[in-house]
């Protein structure tokens, strides 16, 4: 080689960027959750945060309806009438009534918090 000749460069080219695929199974939330990062964290307590509204909306649901059910037995005594429903019609509203709408907000949390879970799911693994 001369002197005004410059060696040739090597050029080592990989799989162009856009044809790479993650390995199987590499969800990047799932392993920033298992790393413990701030972005892992912030998944973590998004979740939580939707059980924790689901839970509340259940419980508020469950104080309206059934806790009102004295104040609706009082009401008419309220106003000079006699009370409301005889002794047995207050048991069986309590007995018969109140039982399906705990069994139905129950029912509407469960179902809540399974579809929380599944969409938290899905975003960690990245689906």
């Amino acid at each position: 080689m001369s002197a005004e000749q410059q060696p040739r460069r090597e050029v080592v080219t990989g799989v162009p960027r856009a044809v790479r695929r993650p390995a199987p199974g590499y969800a990047p939330a799932r392993s920033e959750i298992s790393e413990h990062t701030t972005v892992g964290a912030t998944y973590v307590r998004s979740l939580m945060r939707s059980q924790l509204r689901a839970a509340l909306y259940a419980l508020g649901a469950l104080a309206l309806l059934v806790g009102s059910l004295p104040l609706l037995f009082a009401l008419p005594a309220a106003f000079g009438g006699r009370p409301f429903p005889a002794e047995p019609a207050v048991w069986a509203a309590l007995g018969a009534g109140v039982y399906p709408v705990i069994w139905l907000i129950a029912r509407w949390y469960v179902r809540r918090a399974e579809r929380n879970e599944r969409d938290f799911t899905t975003l960690v693994e990245g689906r």
